[in-house]
């Protein structure tokens, strides 16, 4: 009786195996237009931003070098190397297009702080503007605490982008606090 059992047992396994072999290989994903559009931050960027922590906080300038480039078809990588509130700071930047959120995701990373911020966010119907979400630290008030933050990249050019970043306040209104303008080197 046993052998009977672990002969059906080989003999569907085997068919099934069959099947699976028999089966035509997944087609690999394919970037889509969402994918492409990200091909405008492609290049080498100077940086230039003002940035204020907090209502009590004096404003700062902080530069960058941005060296961006793409990961494959449906990624790219921002690179930053600067002076951020008078010391050096590097950070990296991912964006990609999720199809299935139907949305711009990536993350940030950054040599100020050990937190790892992660993006969702849309194009707007100008094909321009991408507002990346996230939530973090609320640096403006209790600093133990997450709030939400928008990262805005709008495009002037092929060469230009004005960056705006701003957190939500415990009022329930956001406050810029940077903003800049990155620009192509040629």
């Amino acid at each position: 009786m046993k052998s009977l059992i672990a002969s059906l047992l080989l003999l569907v396994s085997l068919g099934l195996a069959g099947q699976i072999i028999a089966q035509e290989p997944s087609e690999m994903p394919k970037p889509t237009a969402e994918h492409k559009w990200l091909h405008k931050f492609l290049g080498t960027w100077d940086s230039q931003a003002t940035a204020k922590m907090g209502p009590e906080q004096q404003e700062m300038k902080c530069t960058a070098a941005i060296v961006s480039k793409t990961l494959g078809e449906f990624w790219i990588v921002n690179e930053m190397k600067g002076e951020s509130f008078g010391s050096p700071m590097n950070a990296i930047q991912t964006i990609g297009y999720d199809p299935n959120l139907k949305k711009y995701v990536g993350t940030w990373v950054d040599s100020e702080n050990s937190f790892m911020w992660k993006y969702e966010g849309t194009v707007d119907a100008s094909g321009k503007i991408l507002t990346l979400e996230a939530e973090g630290p609320n640096f403006i008030g209790d600093p133990k605490t997450m709030t939400k933050f928008h990262d805005i990249y709008e495009f002037r050019s092929d060469d230009e982008i004005i960056v705006t970043s701003k957190i939500l306040g415990g009022d329930g209104k956001w406050v810029t606090f940077m903003t800049g303008t990155s620009k192509k080197k040629k």
